[in-house]
């Protein structure tokens, strides 16, 4: 057995050091009696108490989302949030109190949205949480001398050593080794994920073979995963049917199951979306740093060394920041979770991972359940020599039928089901006749240490004599036909065949034995058998998932396939759905094992397909693949997902997942469709083209206008705007910002991960930066040159007002289309915010409000040369906008899956700091 993680202590259960999952090592039930000092018959009520006592009651913590006081306190250690607070606390101590004041409420604003989007996420799972159900049946004596006495107690009552009874639809209420079993099933889906229950035996016989036919995961063999272990149930498992006895070996928060709920708290390394806001932040906190000191340098050179350049050295470092910047990131953010819980009932537990998941390029996820459905199909009956045969298919409908009908089964086994599908009816005397027509005797069912499941029938008419009808693993079967070793291994040979083509494999024998009374002697002598071939079986893809794959691929995500399957069954199911998938691009985890974490980094990028992972292998993949330079999207729903959750970007799993895995991940799904997360990932791009878009416009402008005025401050004494007339400026651009969040971007940014790479975007910033700047410039001496009446000053302050606000309502639209506009579409709410803002600066020096500000109306011949100025400004705008260097990324640049990886290594850096 696997140490457990550190957040759970050694079990034990747990075999000496060396020992495998199902080695030799494994204790038997004496041995595990005597490391808990108790035995069959119960612990007495003294000792239970002293147990109690000393190991604590048997109980997990229930998990509780953080408050509305808690997120926003941590909304505000955002470093964009944390930028701006420094602005304000930068305007506070040159007493600019008007800006302070704004910033102080756009800070609030921002927190208060996220902490309300991320609260009604957690409200809306909290919905989904199971109910504990809290007694159990446990053996308990008065003293030494008593005999054992059946008693119904709270669950958290239990203590190590006690003796509990299971029985059909009983939660396990701890972790517990079994002493006696009878046809004992249990579910595991809240421990493993898996679907159909598990069989369980107290047999203390190792079991070193495959999960039941060639083809199959092993569950018990070396190294394998201890959930499969068929003497352990644990905690979070329910009985499916039969019943056991069992002794308790771990409570409360030592029990696997609270081991996977620590998981769940374990701190997560940044994400892409971290990574790019640490990034950006960083870069405008250098900036911030960089510019006060040359300003004073500057005003020294030119003006001599004075206190009174401090002041405006500081309120162009701070005008270049965009104050808009946590309020238009929260509300994108906000309005497409919003949009996706309304729309598609997908919820983003965490807002920042929607940004997440618009850069996803590689997602990781398993095969069954998502890819494929539960529920395998038959794909041929073969004979001994391998060509078709239906009599084959008949006898092991034959064998499902009547295991069905008479065997105490927890639920109808799925492979069975599948071979009844296929197997067709009609005639009793013709090769396909009705499994119904024979009279059933007995029937063992499958079990994981036989690997084969034994049917008795009777034929009509045949009086006399019983059919003993044999399925299961082909090795298992094979040892009960009278076949000779090289027949066998020839055997052996064309069922491994059929497995590396990803099939599924059972073998089918036949005998006919003398009738004997309810048939218990043919089930003990089922030897000496007839083989008669093979079924193989393969998993039916899932019906949106062909589909859902191919969207994926057109929007640069790459799919990587985690299984604990065969590598055959898991390559057929890719090439089922139309993944390609090379010999090269299948690791194993043994091949994972002997890997360095770097060679490891490279491996996964080329690999498609990764096989008999456990948990452990799951997560360090993802780290590699992050490690890689990738945006890593892992989809999971059992608790031995958990680990690889953590260590994603972003963890998905659906609705109907395991309560620690739904409160682990930071996004819900709906359902096991991966179309929803096809939408979903549309609204992550969606939002972040629109952050990005809103920094490229904000940013560009701002710089703009900061290197206006800082040159016209340096070379004139002329104040080229008044500070109330600033304020007002910002208040009005800031206000029109918030039209990004409901934008809808250029199509071509859903074909590519949205990835917001800091040092392209200082690059484009700084282009149009330039081009903004020599506008303003341009205005300023074009107004200072004409004439301007009686306005005088006031005339040119309102100038460059004007100017200042066309310019930016034409960035908003120009730098927003990319490459063209779509036609007949009416304007969006950039749109009209753009043409809002235009006309406030026309109109504002008009206005009765004009003359308290210091404006002015501008005489007919500045309106014309504003004019020729913002038609020129226009015009280079939309040549640069041709070129693509507006407009949303090509292919080749950082927007490709695949390669993203210098682009989401240099924001990682960034993030760095």
């Amino acid at each position: 057995m696997r140490p457990l993680p550190e957040s759970a202590p050694a079990s034990r259960y747990a075999p000496p050091p060396g020992a495998g999952s199902a080695g030799p090592g494994t204790p038997t039930a004496l041995q595990v009696l005597r490391r808990l000092d108790c035995g069959t018959r119960g612990l007495t009520e003294a000792e239970a108490q002293e147990r109690l006592a000393r190991y604590g009651p048997n109980t997990v913590s229930d998990h509780r989302g953080p408050s509305w006081p808690r997120l926003f306190a941590r909304g505000l250690r955002d470093p964009f949030t944390a930028v701006l607070l420094g602005v304000g606390l930068v305007s506070a101590v040159v007493a600019s109190w008007g800006t302070a004041c704004v910033v102080l409420v756009l800070v609030g604003v921002s927190g208060a949205l996220r902490a309300h989007g991320e609260c009604r996420a957690d409200r809306s799972l909290a919905a989904l949480r199971a109910l504990v159900v809290s007694t159990a049946t446990v053996l308990r004596r008065a003293d030494g001398e008593s005999a054992p006495v059946e008693r119904e107690i709270p669950v958290d009552e239990l203590v190590p050593g006690d003796v509990i009874r299971l029985g059909p639809g009983d939660p396990v209420p701890a972790d517990v080794r079994l002493l006696r079993s009878h046809g004992l099933h249990v579910h595991q889906a809240e421990l493993t994920g898996e679907s159909s229950p598990v069989p369980k035996d107290a047999s203390d016989a190792v079991y070193q073979g495959g999960g039941g036919e060639v083809g199959r995961p092993q569950r018990y063999g070396p190294g394998g995963d201890p959930f499969g272990l068929p003497q352990l149930c644990f905690r979070g498992s329910g009985v499916a049917s039969g019943s056991g006895t069992a002794v308790v070996v771990e409570t409360g928060g030592r029990t696997r199951f609270a081991a996977a709920r620590a998981l769940a708290a374990v701190r997560r390394r940044p994400s892409a979306f971290d990574a790019c806001v640490n990034g950006v932040s960083w870069a405008l906190v250098r900036f911030m740093l960089l510019v006060p000191p040359l300003v004073l340098l500057a005003d020294a050179a030119l003006r001599g060394p004075g206190p009174a350049a401090l002041p405006f050295a500081v309120a162009v470092a701070v005008a270049v920041v965009p104050e808009m910047l946590p309020v238009v990131v929260t509300t994108c953010l906000a309005r497409g979770a919003s949009v996706l819980a309304r729309t598609r009932g997908v919820l983003v537990r965490r807002l920042p991972a929607l940004h997440d998941l618009g850069a996803v390029d590689v997602l990781c996820l398993d095969k069954t359940g998502t890819l494929t459905r539960d529920r395998p199909t038959v794909d041929r009956a073969l004979d001994a020599e391998g060509r078709p045969d239906p009599e084959v298919l008949h006898w092991a409908a034959v064998n499902a039928w009547w295991t069905l009908q008479l065997a105490d089964l927890p639920a109808p086994d799925t492979l069975d089901e599948a071979v009844l599908d296929a197997a067709p009816g009609g005639d009793p005397e013709a090769p396909g006749r009705d499994p119904e027509a024979y009279d059933g005797v007995a029937a063992q069912p499958f079990d994981p240490v036989r690997r084969l499941a034994v049917a008795v029938v009777r034929t009509p008419g045949r009086i006399g004599t019983h059919t003993v009808v044999v399925k299961g693993a082909v090795e298992a079967v094979l040892e009960r036909c009278a076949t000779t070793g090289q027949e066998r291994e020839r055997l052996l040979a064309l069922g491994a065949r059929q497995a590396e083509r990803g099939l599924r494999v059972l073998a089918v024998a036949t005998a006919q034995r003398p009738a004997r009374p309810s048939g218990a002697c043919a089930l003990r002598e089922a030897r000496g058998l007839t083989f008669r071939g093979f079924v193989t079986l393969r998993d039916a893809a899932a019906p949106t998932a062909a589909g859902a794959l191919a969207a994926l691929a057109d929007r640069g995500v790459a799919v990587k396939i985690l299984t604990g399957d065969h590598p055959g069954t898991a390559v057929r199911a890719c090439r089922d759905l139309g993944i390609p998938v090379d010999a090269d691009r299948v690791l194993t985890a043994d091949h994972v094992d002997r890997l360095g974490d770097r060679e490891l980094a490279e491996a996964a990028g080329r690999a498609t397909v990764f096989a008999r992972c456990a948990p452990e292998h799951k997560a360090r993949i993802a780290a590699a693949l992050r490690d890689g330079g990738h945006t890593v999207g892992f989809l999971g729903d059992g608790v031995n997902d958990l680990p690889a959750l953590r260590a994603a970007d972003v963890g998905i799993s659906p609705r109907d997942a395991v309560p620690v895995v739904r409160e682990t991940a930071d996004v819900v799904l709906a359902d096991r469709d991966l179309t929803l997360l096809g939408h979903a990932v549309d609204a992550g791009r969606r939002s972040s083209g629109n952050v990005t878009t809103y920094l490229r416009v904000s940013l560009s402008a701002n710089l703009g206008n900061a290197v206006a005025v800082l040159v016209v401050g340096l070379l004139t004494s002329f104040p080229p705007m008044l500070p109330a007339l600033v304020l007002v400026q910002n208040l009005c651009f800031d206000a029109a910002q918030i039209s990004f969040a409901g934008d809808r971007p250029h199509p071509a940014v859903l074909r590519r991960p949205a990835v917001l790479d800091p040092r392209a975007l200082l690059r484009f910033v700084t282009g149009f930066g330039a081009l903004n700047a020599a506008a303003d410039l341009a205005t300023l001496a074009v107004l200072a040159l004409a004439p301007h009446g009686p306005g005088g000053t006031a005339a040119l302050h309102s100038g460059w007002f004007t100017e200042n606000l066309l310019t930016q309502a034409l960035v908003m639209v120009l730098l927003r289309t990319g490459h063209h506009t779509v036609r007949g579409r009416m304007p969006g709410p950039v749109g009209w915010a753009a043409v809002a803002l235009a006309a406030i600066g026309v109109a504002l020096p008009l206005s009765p409000l004009g003359p308290p500000l210091a404006l002015a109306a501008l005489p007919v011949h500045c309106y014309l040369l504003l004019g020729a100025v913002l038609a020129g400004y226009a015009a280079v705008l939309a040549v640069l906008r041709g070129r693509g260097a507006a407009g949303p990324p090509r292919d080749g640049q950082h927007g490709r899956a695949g390669g993203g990886g210098r682009a989401r290594a240099r924001a990682r850096q960034g993030a760095a700091g």
